[in-house]
């Protein structure tokens, strides 16, 4: 195949690698400690309400969640809950900056796979530069990528920029990630390809209406990928992916 046209993008948290699960399990502790003021899904409630507004000024990853859970635990306890508590919170979330980023299942050899058939492969993550850098180095999946972005959010200008970036048209590209919000639809919406692979685990700040579009499948397993790509998507003669039979 001719693949010098087209590039790959892949998301990174929960795409490559399971980043809400360690979230997830921290934003539970902080549940059952409030326990004594309130009830878990009144918890969860706040919680949500207190990331959404920090948002436009911390945006996303691990620091803005942080703080995000610490001023939740202080006002729903109403400044009671004990200081080595609130301690111990910190200290689980601090340990989020050093989640393992261990490739989930059929992830490294279908990249192994598609670098060797010689795709062109980006990373388009967005959240905190450092912390998204050090994942993917404690990844070992830095070696398959020819480009990596990270941002602090994911619009249809995000995607439009790195297009431009890539030297390629939105129609070249083939967006794959786990978030129907921030990695299909903004791709969809300016041209772009895009496969859904879904994760366990939702963040409720990434929740989106289901979309059907011709331009998206949606696959259960990292490892279809290939098939789909082998199979359904093919080349056309300006070189953008296109449907096959």
């Amino acid at each position: 195949m001719n693949n010098t046209g087209k590039y790959i993008v892949f998301d990174a948290d929960d795409t490559l690698w399971d980043c809400q699960g360690h979230f997830e399990r921290v934003m539970q502790h902080l549940y059952t400690m409030l326990e004594p003021w309130t009830d878990r899904a009144s918890a969860a409630s706040e919680l949500y309400a207190t990331e959404q507004a920090n948002m436009p000024l911390l945006g996303y990853g691990t620091k803005a969640f942080t703080l995000s859970v610490m001023q939740t635990a202080m006002r729903v306890s109403r400044y009671e809950m004990l200081a080595r508590q609130l301690s111990d919170l910190q200290q689980r979330c601090y340990q989020l900056l050093q989640l393992p980023a261990t490739p989930l299942p059929e992830v490294e050899p279908t990249l192994r796979k598609l670098h060797e058939q010689g795709w062109r492969m980006a990373v388009f993550t967005k959240g905190e530069l450092l912390d998204q850098e050090l994942k993917l180095k404690r990844s070992g999946l830095m070696p398959y990528f020819d480009h990596v972005e990270i941002t602090s959010n994911k619009t249809e200008r995000e995607f439009a920029m790195l297009c431009q970036k890539l030297n390629i048209a939105p129609a070249q590209m083939l967006m794959v990630g786990n978030s129907l919000r921030s990695d299909i639809a903004p791709a969809l919406a300016i041209g772009a390809w895009g496969v859904h692979i879904p994760f366990a685990i939702t963040w409720e700040l990434e929740f989106h209406d289901s979309i059907s579009h011709p331009r998206m499948r949606t696959i259960a397993h990292f490892g279809e990928l290939l098939q789909l790509i082998d199979g359904e998507l093919l080349h056309d003669r300006n070189d953008e992916w296109s449907l096959g039979r």
